[in-house]
């Protein structure tokens, strides 16, 4: 993999370090890409919630694509929190105008980690019929996918089919994340067509803590950095799959609520003990 891939990342901020902007630009780097950013939202929030949300000017919003992507460029962009349907429609003009042609990973951030609300319920329409078209990789949980599907989706046996109707839905590949679903043996389900032997299934043991806030936003921008450093699609999921799985591991344990995974345990800081 190549380093220092371009990864425009646009999404919200948490104030807490764990998921959103912050989770995104640590993984980028750390999976060895070079992270940009435009920022959707400011919100207040910690490992125990989210306490309030302040949305940024579309205008702003755009602004702060344009002038990244005509300066820098990007090899692929990953969108995470957009909150409303002005953020998501601001967000489809801005990738039409400036973004076209580079991989795009939809992550469709609607709920948090404490189960606070981060997307909107007018925005969820716009989401589906505006930017799920655009991207090249959809990255939706369990009940992400259920919102999407209108239906339930509750057990592993179902998660296949459901990737090939969300990969119809969208036209791009789905990876459909199994985390939610009871027991220890999990299963995520990468659809890359249309047919069943374009479906690839990754398992893993759960690891059992709940310090996995930001796991999302991590996984989407590790397998964002990968695509961004030239790795087909596949080998992307599977890298960004092992360093979230290695992340949540290694957890620091940080806070008195759903604490951050550990977005550096890639760095050697062997040295510093010196």
């Amino acid at each position: 993999m190549r380093r220092h891939g371009r990864v425009l990342i646009i999404a919200g901020s948490d104030s807490g370090g764990g998921a959103g902007i912050q989770a995104d630009i640590k993984t980028v780097t750390c999976m060895g890409g070079y992270a940009m950013t435009a920022i959707t939202a400011l919100t207040a929030q910690n490992t125990r919630g989210v306490e309030s949300v302040h949305s940024v000017p579309t205008a702003f919003l755009q602004d702060q694509i344009r002038v990244v992507l005509e300066d820098i460029g990007a090899d692929c962009i990953k969108t995470g929190m957009l909150h409303d349907g002005d953020t998501v429609r601001a967000v489809v003009d801005a990738l039409d105008r400036w973004g076209s042609g580079i991989p795009l990973v939809v992550d469709p951030v609607m709920i948090a980690q404490s189960g606070d609300r981060l997307l909107s319920t007018h925005a969820l329409e716009s989401l589906t019929s505006a930017l799920l078209p655009r991207a090249t990789l959809l990255t939706p949980n369990l009940p992400e996918a259920e919102a999407f599907l209108g239906r339930s989706i509750d057990s592993a046996e179902a998660m296949p089919e459901a990737a090939l109707a969300l990969r119809d839905m969208t036209g791009g590949a789905v990876l459909l994340k199994g985390g939610h679903l009871p027991g220890d043996d999990l299963m995520d389900v990468l659809c890359t067509g249309n047919a069943s032997d374009q479906l690839h299934m990754f398992r893993h043991r759960r690891i059992p803590t709940h310090h996995t806030h930001g796991s999302g936003c991590t996984l989407a921008s590790a397998i964002s950095a990968a695509l961004a450093g030239g790795e087909p699609l596949e080998k992307a999921v599977a890298l960004g799959r092992r360093y979230l799985l290695e992340a949540i591991r290694s957890a620091p344990g940080l806070g008195h609520g759903s604490g951050p995974v550990d977005h550096t345990w890639t760095v050697d800081v062997a040295w510093l003990r010196c």
